[in-house]
């Protein structure tokens, strides 16, 4: 396809420097093709209103500027100047536009219908000869074998109704399938929900250099011509107007006059310059498509140094507060630093790499996963600093679940045993539990879990061992007692460090550590969390030999088939229709993108005033979730979900809304459900969470 267009622009160029002025000479030169009665038509006829398809690039489309723009605008314009006809540009809205919309509207002609058997005798159209002619192309996946006598599902745009007709009549045994739009059709085809589609030659090239359709072939769909007329709206039934029918032939035959006139030059010169000049124009979207996991990560490193540099800055203030000691605070705040700039560091190094080496996808998908790691650290660091600033003020609220212990301990070791035989340390686990499935907040026992063997790794020596021993017994009141102990053959604590170990940022200096020193929250954090379980976290150690670390709790057992039915894991998202209302454009098309892929359906507003338009002006029940960002321009997150609740239509009150925030204080999470929304996500947002949140 490529080749042809090559082949035209050849042409073009010589038609458009020499040919365009020839028609209009020589019809100046001749005598009038038109009859009286069409030159009196023409003389008394006021603007023709024309309706135009506005989905179909290059061939007919609504340009920025809100104009017809396209192979048909040169056609119709130039067609105007040898008819006399003057017209008026309307797009036709998606999908199936009937005979009643089209009288209604008082459209006099449409533009894009096709010449066929089924228009030619149609009620109510009279249609003209094409105006334009092109070829057919069948679309489809690069792994996909085509043909003709197999079932296949084809995908037709919900406004191609001659096409399905074409397509039922010449292959009764395809299946056809409705889509809303030709890009709904295309990502159909490339996400394999249909097979194939039937398309234009010229809309399909534009379409294919999109990279998201990369992995899609054309195939030549032999005997389906695309000849494009004119089709005059006209009244038809029992009281059909004479006088309207015959001023519709009047006007079909000074069009099909006209479009003999049409060189086949001329024609071709138009067609190369409208796809010359609409040729597909990469977007962010294309670029994030491209890039879409080194960016994730980035943006997600981007959000935690924001987000670490308001809790430092908190942090710092407190820590003043709170301790006297200015050597402690220098140590958090040298601490902080290292880990912080540590991380970082090899994020802008990895960032630079990635753009250095983008071709090669091997080396590509190792920085990529050494970024995630990073990220996640960061990440982790955020979560232990919230953790402990809600701990201190008391609002932390423990679960009561159903857990299973054993796939509990099993993930926990599964995270922690190869970074353990990396570094040559002998990982090993003892003991069972009697009572496998408990009563309690699952997330935090392994949070307590993970914080000792992380600690028992980082500061045991290569050629030592770490050992998880595991218990339960039953106490007087008939509630399990659990126990987890992690001991080690590290370096051991001294007496003076060990009794400010569970403070806040404590740790003991000259240990060996491999590199991750950490900020001292890990062992508060258990020991307060332990605390607030109703049970303990005690130690004993002794410098040079190791150290042992018992975490307990008291918990009421349960069976395995409370913690299935307590899990369920159904997909209930895909084909979701999804507004997302969004100020930051990057976020956004990350956003759309992630969800497209997980099979829900998404459309961007990027304020809280066009998240508003677009839901009034949608179909009730069209979307089912509302992702809404809570500060954005014109109207923020709180202001458009209490104007979307106050409007008069069933949905306004039933629709999901979700409050998406970084801003994340019980302060915000009140507002938020005060204003109208059903629920509340944090910043930087958890897929799986909010595909939960969506199916929910």
């Amino acid at each position: 396809m490529c080749h042809f267009i090559r082949r035209l622009a050849l042409l073009g160029a010589i038609v458009l420097a020499f040919g365009l002025l020839m028609p209009t000479q020589a019809i100046a030169q001749e005598e009038s093709p038109f009859s009286a009665e069409e030159l009196a038509y023409i003389q008394n006829a006021d603007t023709l209103k024309i309706g135009y398809v506005q989905d179909r690039i290059p061939v007919s489309f609504q340009d920025e500027n809100g104009e017809l723009a396209g192979i048909s605008r040169y056609i119709f314009d130039r067609i105007s100047k040898l008819s006399g006809l003057s017209f008026q540009y309307v797009p036709l809205p998606g999908g199936a536009v009937t005979y009643d919309y089209l009288m209604g509207e008082g459209f006099d002609l449409v533009t894009s219908v096709e010449y066929n058997k089924e228009n030619l005798e149609a009620n109510g159209i009279l249609i003209s000869q094409p105006y334009l002619s092109s070829n057919k192309v069948i679309v489809s996946r690069a792994d996909f074998s085509f043909s003709y006598s197999a079932q296949q599902t084809v995908a037709v745009s919900s406004g191609s109704q001659t096409v399905r007709k074409v397509l039922r009549e010449a292959f009764p045994n395809f299946t056809l399938k409705d889509y809303d739009t030709i890009g709904d059709c295309f990502s159909a085809v490339d996400s394999g929900d249909a097979d194939m589609m039937l398309l234009n030659q010229y809309v399909v090239e534009y379409w294919l250099y999109k990279p998201a359709y990369e992995n899609l072939k054309v195939i030549p769909a032999l005997g389906f011509d695309d000849q494009l007329c004119f089709s005059a709206v006209i009244p038809f039934g029992e009281k059909e107007n004479a006088d309207a029918r015959k001023e519709g032939q009047l006007l079909i035959s000074i069009l099909n006059k006209s479009i003999e006139m049409l060189e086949e030059d001329e024609v071709d010169s138009y067609t190369i310059q409208a796809i010359m000049e609409n040729r597909y124009q990469f977007t962010i979207g294309d670029f994030l498509y491209r890039y879409r996991y080194a960016l994730i990560v980035l943006a997600a490193a981007a959000m935690l140094i924001l987000l670490l540099a308001v809790l430092l800055f908190r942090q710092r203030l407190q820590a003043a507060e709170e301790r006297a000691d200015a050597r402690a605070r220098d140590r958090f705040l040298s601490s902080m630093s290292h880990e912080i700039r540590t991380p970082l560091n090899g994020l802008i190094g990895l960032n630079y790499l990635m753009s250095r080496r983008a071709e090669d996808k091997q080396q590509l998908s190792r920085y990529l996963n050494q970024s995630t790691l990073t990220a996640q650290y960061l990440l982790s660091l955020v979560n232990d600093m919230l953790d402990m600033s809600m701990l201190r003020k008391g609002k932390v609220t423990l679960e009561k679940k159903p857990v299973d212990l054993d796939l509990l301990v099993s993930t926990a070791a599964s995270i922690v045993e190869r970074r353990m035989e990396e570094h040559g340390l002998a990982f090993s686990i003892q003991g069972s539990f009697s009572y496998p499935v408990v009563v309690g907040d699952g997330f935090r026992i392994q949070q307590i879990l993970l914080n000792l063997l992380d600690n028992a790794e980082k500061f045991t020596p290569e050629g030592g061992k770490v050992t998880l021993s595991l218990g339960q017994e039953l106490t007087e009141e008939n509630a399990v007692r659990t126990w987890m102990e992690v001991a080690d053959t590290g370096k051991g604590m001294s007496e003076a460090f060990q009794g400010k170990i569970f403070d806040s940022f404590a740790q003991e200096q000259d240990t060996v550590s491999k590199g991750d020193q950490g900020v001292g929250l890990g062992l508060p954090i258990s020991y307060r969390l332990a605390k607030l379980m109703g049970g303990e976290l005690t130690f004993s150690s002794k410098a040079g030999e190791g150290s042992v670390f018992t975490f307990s709790f008291e918990a009421e057992a349960a069976d395995r088939k409370q913690k299935q039915e307590s899990d369920p894991t159904e997909n209930t998202w895909e084909n979701k229709r999804i507004l997302v209302a969004e100020d930051n454009e990057l976020n956004a098309e990350i956003m759309l993108d992630l969800l497209e892929e997980c099979g829900c359906r998404a459309d961007h507003a990027p304020n809280g005033q066009r998240a508003l338009e677009l839901f009034e002006a949608s179909a009730e029940g069209y979307y089912n979730v509302i992702l809404m960002d809570l500060l954005m321009p014109v109207l923020n997150g709180y202001e458009a979900a209490r104007a979307i609740r106050a409007l008069k239509r069933s949905d306004a009150a039933s629709v999901r809304i979700i409050a998406c925030s970084a801003n994340c204080t019980e302060q915000d999470r009140e507002r938020a459900f005060h204003s109208g929304m059903d629920d509340f996500i944090e910043k930087p947002i958890e897929m799986e969470e909010l595909l939960q949140k969506i199916g929910g």
